[in-house]
């Protein structure tokens, strides 16, 4: 009886360790950023990320999106105006803030920053909640 005991409360720690454990899985988030970049982003940053030169900023290659990962994440949830530079042409409009969970906003940030020729960073929800105000 002792065993069996002892086997249970074994598997049941490593159960529970397991859980907290597991490992960030960037293409599922990805894959989940793809539908919200189509849903809320695509119309002004294009389906390629390319934007519109003068009037919204490209996303693909954007100096200007791999400077400053939580800068990324702040322009998403509480939108963002005035000039901004990127890839060497000056942007002056603004962007909407969204309405996202922490794993949205995670998701659409992956979906960017490894879409469109990007190798950029990876964003967890964690980062995006230490990020709201």
């Amino acid at each position: 009886m002792k065993k069996i005991i002892a086997t249970t409360v074994l598997i049941t720690i490593g159960i529970s360790l397991f859980s907290f454990t597991q490992k960030f899985d960037l293409k599922a988030s990805t894959a989940r950023g793809k539908g919200i970049y189509e849903a809320q982003c695509i119309a002004c940053h294009m389906e390629k990320g390319e934007g519109l030169e003068g009037v919204y900023p490209p996303l693909a290659n954007s100096d200007y999106l791999k400077a400053d990962k939580k800068r990324a994440a702040q322009q998403i949830l509480y939108g963002a105006s005035g000039e901004m530079k990127v890839n060497g042409t000056l942007y002056a409009g603004e962007m909407a803030a969204f309405d996202l969970t922490d794993t949205e906003v995670s998701d659409v940030l992956n979906y960017i920053n490894h879409s469109f020729g990007n190798k950029g960073y990876v964003t967890t929800p964690a980062e995006v909640k230490a990020v709201r105000k």
